[in-house]
């Protein structure tokens, strides 16, 4: 059995997931815990790169301690665009037993340089960095990379880079014909087999 820690993007907040979450519970059968980050939804506080680290891994340590009376649970995370790096940041600090990366984009300033390029100096203005690429090294669990080859927001190639810098063993899922939010719809059964597929084979690890 699978528990699945779910990272979501920038944009939203948890009730904004509903369908998402109801029909992959259904289609994998996997238990799913959702948070909002601090100053989103109905969490306080005002957002920050370190603070949403910091929330990611009091929702780890919640979700674990919940199934230390089921020590055959395995916990896989699963981030979605932005959530991407936080999850992946939390395995690489953090025993989990499975990553599951959607629609990552590489970094905030590789971004910047995508959406602005005509502004010099644009990658170094943010002091926010959501660097999913360089925490991929880090990251010692299986993985899985799925984007949508149609994606207007983070291009299908950062996926792409994402994947080839995980280490092994390791997936990816192409999206066919998928934007940027609508993954689960575009994909369908073959989406949903891609996911039960990976989380199954999985093994379980964490502590």
């Amino acid at each position: 059995a699978t528990t699945v820690v779910w990272f979501h993007g920038n944009a939203g907040n948890t009730g904004h997931r509903v369908d998402n979450l109801a029909e992959l519970r259904a289609r994998t059968e996997a238990g799913i815990f959702i948070f909002d980050y601090r100053g989103y939804g109905r969490s306080q506080g005002s957002p920050s790169e370190e603070g949403t680290y910091l929330d990611g891994e009091a929702a780890l340590a919640h979700v674990k301690s919940r199934l230390r009376a089921q020590p055959q649970q395995k916990v896989v995370l699963f981030g979605r665009s932005l959530g991407c790096a936080v999850a992946a940041e939390i395995a690489a600090r953090h025993s989990v037993d499975g990553l599951v990366l959607e629609s990552p984009f590489t970094s905030i300033q590789h971004m910047a340089r995508k959406m602005y390029p005509f502004l010099p100096g644009v990658g170094r203005l943010s002091r926010t960095r959501y660097d999913t690429l360089s925490k991929m090294g880090s990251v010692h669990v299986p993985v899985m990379v799925l984007h949508g080859d149609r994606d207007e927001i983070a291009p299908f190639e950062m996926g792409r880079e994402v994947f080839e810098a995980a280490n092994p063993p390791k997936r990816f899922h192409t999206i066919e014909g998928a934007g940027h939010n609508d993954t689960y719809v575009a994909g369908g059964d073959e989406y949903f087999s891609a996911l039960r597929r990976f989380m199954a084979g999985v093994r379980g690890r964490s502590g």
